[in-house]
């Protein structure tokens, strides 16, 4: 039997960030980290740290591991110039990359957006 899907809450805007209750899990997307390229240009190591996919599967090898027992994720994409790739990666609209992300869609949900 599946465990019950996780719901995520994307944050667009800063000010839109709510005050995290138990069982909460924040994710920061970082902004372009100044190594030499504009925001928003096509790097694999900013891509590496924005990878939503990947980010929400590694806190659910923690949860399955019985090292962190959230109960809902909430990602920071204010900082990101692209916040709905987000969006469309949680809700399929991207191409799986690995079969980690398969399991990501089996287990995450969008939730909703705040800060639009």
């Amino acid at each position: 039997m599946l465990a019950p899907q996780i719901p995520v809450l994307v944050v667009t805007q800063a000010d839109a960030l709510p005050q995290l209750a138990p069982g909460d899990r924040l994710l920061r997307l970082p902004r372009n980290s100044g190594h030499g390229h504009a925001d928003g240009a096509s790097c694999v190591a900013c891509s590496s740290q924005t990878d939503v996919r990947a980010l929400l599967y590694n806190l659910l090898l923690d949860r399955d591991n019985g090292t962190d027992n959230f109960t809902r994720v909430i990602v920071d994409a204010s900082a990101i110039p692209e916040p709905l790739q987000v969006m469309f990666a949680l809700t399929g609209k991207l191409p799986a990359q690995a079969l980690r992300d398969h399991t990501v869609a089996k287990r995450f949900y969008l939730q909703g957006v705040a800060g639009r």
